[in-house]
């Protein structure tokens, strides 16, 4: 981040004819994430992971001189009322730049209206991969992967670790997301693996209190593996019911979004199972955590909140970085002037930039590439939480749908060789 500030601050330094004409007093960021229901644990996170960012950016002069602001939709109040608030905020606010949204359903929704609204919209979270292969945007990017990767990663990671199983069952939220990353693990599996047989679907609603029918009948199917793509609070009750009916101890847990719920599951996550970081972010990454940046990020959120950050907070972070990284270059390229938005807009084509994980960059499907981390849970005595050890992690350009191609019939071209040919790194905790 302080690669783009001191850009901008020296940029601040060229004649005033060239930058001051078209300079706001302020800028006005719309920010759509979970603040009430289930899906605040991981909302939340993100909102504290902006108001931190933004602070800091505003306590050493703001954007290129000019104060950001933040206004916040509440994906919580339902998608009617999040979309009327995007629309005012759009339409009576002269709101043009936005990061939104967490749910799949909610980018679903949110995409087109951007598009006609013509404000920049930073997907800074949702994982659907149908957004940029069944549509052609121009105002709408998205910062970090797709289901498509976070599901291959999953997979890939299982079959390095876990590779002797013979059976499956799946419980996941009905709904976009869970519908979407099944299809997509389930045709990479049948690829791959195609001996194992996939022994119970199941797809309780989405913020469902009570996952006792579906633990009972996980009991009686006895799967060597079960796969849970859920998250948040959903994730976190699925988890605690599970566990204390010693489920958990029966079976292997894939849970390709659990790093968000390390922390809040403490002693109830027991040790042994496969967990997904949705891109490479956790607050102990084996390449970053040494990194001043990255301590200073992980130290101010834990003093600030009590707690360590989540993916969605690194995903926040991703989404400023890409931001910042976007408006030096359209400075840059406008000669020191204050960009407009469709200057703006070109300057995410093609953009190359790093949150708190690895280097990122946007295709020309306006996707981002972004590496994939997973790792096992074990107990240590430095958390009272399970933390991950044998922790690899895979390279996203490999695990990218390419340009131009549906996901399902993608990953369903893969081969059993596959499981060699994607490079990865591994690291002891």
């Amino acid at each position: 981040m302080r690669r783009q500030l001191l850009m901008a601050a020296a940029l601040a330094l060229l004649p005033a004819t060239a930058i001051a004409q078209d300079k706001p007093d302020s800028l006005n960021i719309g920010i759509a994430t979970f603040l009430t229901g289930p899906a605040s644990v991981f909302g939340v996170p993100a909102r504290d992971a902006a108001e931190i960012i933004v602070e800091r950016i505003n306590d050493e002069g703001g954007l290129d001189g000019v104060p950001i602001s933040l206004t916040y939709i509440d994906e919580g109040a339902g998608g009617e009322s999040m979309m009327a608030e995007y629309r005012r905020l759009a339409e009576d606010q002269g709101v043009e730049i936005f990061f939104a949204a967490v749910s799949s359903g909610s980018c679903g929704a949110i995409a087109p209206v951007a598009e006609d609204l013509e404000v920049l919209n930073i997907l800074w979270d949702c994982g659907t991969q149908r957004i940029f292969e069944e549509n052609d945007y121009k105002y709408v990017y998205r910062t970090q992967a797709n289901a498509t990767p976070e599901m291959l990663g999953a997979l890939l990671y299982l079959l390095k670790t876990t590779p002797d199983f013979s059976t499956i069952a799946v419980v996941n939220q009905d709904y976009a997301w869970g519908r979407d990353s099944w299809d997509i693990f389930s045709t990479a599996l049948k690829a791959m693996k195609p001996d194992v047989e996939v022994v119970g679907e199941f797809f309780p609603a989405f913020g469902a209190p009570d996952f006792s029918t579906e633990i009972s009948r996980l009991q009686a199917l006895r799967p060597d593996v079960i796969l849970s793509t859920s998250w948040g609070g959903d994730l976190d009750t699925f988890v605690r019911q599970a566990a204390q009916r010693g489920l958990m101890n029966s079976t292997t847990f894939l849970l390709p979004l659990g790093e968000s719920s390390l922390e809040r599951l403490g002693s109830a996550l027991p040790q042994g199972v496969l967990i997904g970081a949705r891109g490479d972010h956790y607050f102990m990454h084996p390449e970053r955590r040494d990194d001043p940046e990255f301590q200073e990020f992980v130290e101010t959120f834990h003093e600030r909140t009590g707690a360590y950050p989540i993916y969605p907070a690194f995903h926040m972070y991703q989404a400023f970085e890409a931001f910042l990284a976007a408006h030096s270059k359209a400075i840059e390229a406008g000669g020191g002037e204050w960009p407009s938005k469709d200057q703006l807009v070109e300057a995410m084509e093609g953009l190359t930039f790093q949150g708190l994980g690895r280097e990122l960059t946007i295709r020309e499907d306006n996707q981002a590439i972004e590496a994939q981390l997973f790792g096992t849970t074990v107990m240590t005595d430095e958390h009272p939480f399970a933390v991950l050890e044998n922790m690899m992690i895979f390279d996203g350009e490999d695990m990218t749908t390419p340009v131009g191609e549906e996901s399902i019939e993608w990953v369903g071209s893969l081969t059993p060789d596959y499981v060699d040919q994607v490079d990865v790194a591994t690291y002891d905790r």
